[in-house]
C-alpha cells in the first residue's frame, strides 16, 4: 500500500531523526533523505521539512538545497537553518544574530491561521541559533517575532513556504506538535494514513513475498537497534527459517554479548549462532 510521504530533509541537525519521529507519531509516514535528494522526489512527497543545521548558510562547506525545490508545488517547511537556507536561496539575507538565541523564548504571533492556528497569540519555543533572517525573501511576510529575531516565523504569500527560527519538535517547544500537525494537515493537506502498527503487517508481509516460501534468510545481528528490529521483523514473518549471527567482537560493554544471546535465544526464540 503506497502512503503519502513527507520528506526530513536531513541538513545535519541533531534533531532531523526526531522530526521524523513527530512526524510519525502524527500518523504520517516520514522519510529522511539527503540535501541531494532529487527533485523528483520532492515533486512526489506530499510536504517537505527542512532540518537544522550548526552550520551558518555562509560557511563555504555548509550543506544546501537545489533552489528548485521551493519552486515545486510542494509545501515545506525550513526550522531553524532550514528557514535561514531558503531565505537565502531565494534572494533574503541572513546575518550572524545581535544576540545568540539558546534555550527558552517566547514568540509573539501576528498571524493566528495556517502555521500557528489555534496555539494563541503567544508561544513559549526553544531556540538554538547564532544567524538570524534580516530580510525574507521577496513575497515573504512575518508570521512572529521575538524581541531579538523580527522574522521568528515566515510565511511565503501563496502560503506554501513557511520557516520558524525555532524547534517545534523539542519537548521545549509545549505547543510544537501542534504547530507541526497544521503544517502536515492545514497546510500539506494530509490525511493521516499511515500507523506504525500498519508499518509492521505490510514489512512482514513485504519480507514473506521477498523471501519466497522455500527460501532462508541469514541476519547478521549486532544487538544494536536496527540489526534487533530487522531480525524480529524476518523472525515474525518467516520463522525458524532465519538464522541470525551474532558476533563478540571484544568491544561491547560488559554483559551486552550474553545480554544479546539470552534475549534473542531465550526470549524471543530467535535461531542465533
Amino acid at each position: 500500500m503506497k502512503h503519502e510521504r513527507f520528506l526530513i530533509v536531513d541538513l545535519g541537525s541533531q534533531y532531523a531523526q526526531l522530526i521524523a519521529r513527530r512526524v510519525r507519531e502524527l500518523d504520517c509516514y516520514a522519510e529522511i533523505v539527503m540535501p541531494d535528494v532529487p527533485l523528483e522526489r520532492i515533486g512526489e512527497a506530499q510536504g517537505v521539512i527542512l532540518s537544522g543545521s550548526p552550520w551558518s548558510v555562509y560557511d563555504e562547506e555548509a550543506p544546501k538545497v537545489d533552489p528548485e525545490l521551493f519552486r515545486q508545488d510542494t509545501p515545506v517547511l525550513g526550522i531553524c537553518y532550514g528557514m535561514q537556507l531558503m531565505a537565502a536561496l531565494l534572494g533574503g539575507e541572513v546575518g550572524a544574530a545581535h544576540a545568540r538565541e539558546y534555550g527558552p523564548a517566547r514568540i509573539r504571533v501576528h498571524d493566528e491561521e495556517g502555521l500557528f492556528r489555534g496555539v494563541g497569540a503567544e508561544l513559549d519555543v526553544w531556540m538554538s541559533h547564532g544567524d538570524r533572517v534580516e530580510r525574507p525573501p521577496e513575497g515573504f511576510a512575518a508570521i512572529a517575532e521575538t524581541p531579538s529575531a523580527p522574522f521568528a516565523a515566515v510565511r511565503s504569500s501563496d502560503g506554501r513556504l513557511f520557516g520558524v527560527q525555532f524547534h517545534p519538535e523539542v519537548t521545549h517547544t509545549p505547543r510544537g506538535t501542534d504547530v507541526l500537525r497544521n503544517f502536515l494537515y492545514g497546510v500539506c493537506g494530509a490525511s493521516g494514513d499511515w500507523r506504525m502498527s500498519a508499518f509492521v503487517e505490510e514489512a512482514v508481509a513485504e519480507i514473506r513475498d521477498v523471501v519466497g516460501p522455500d527460501d532462508a534468510v541469514i541476519c547478521g545481528l549486532s544487538g544494536g537497534v536496527d540489526s534487533s528490529v530487522a531480525a524480529v521483523l524476518i523472525h515474525r514473518a518467516i520463522g525458524d527459517r532465519l538464522t541470525c549471527i551474532f558476533v563478540d567482537n571484544g568491544f561491547l560493554r560488559q554483559g551486552e554479548a550474553e545480554e544479546v544471546l539470552t534475549t534473542f535465544r531465550d526470549r524471543y526464540r530467535i535461531r542465533l549462532e
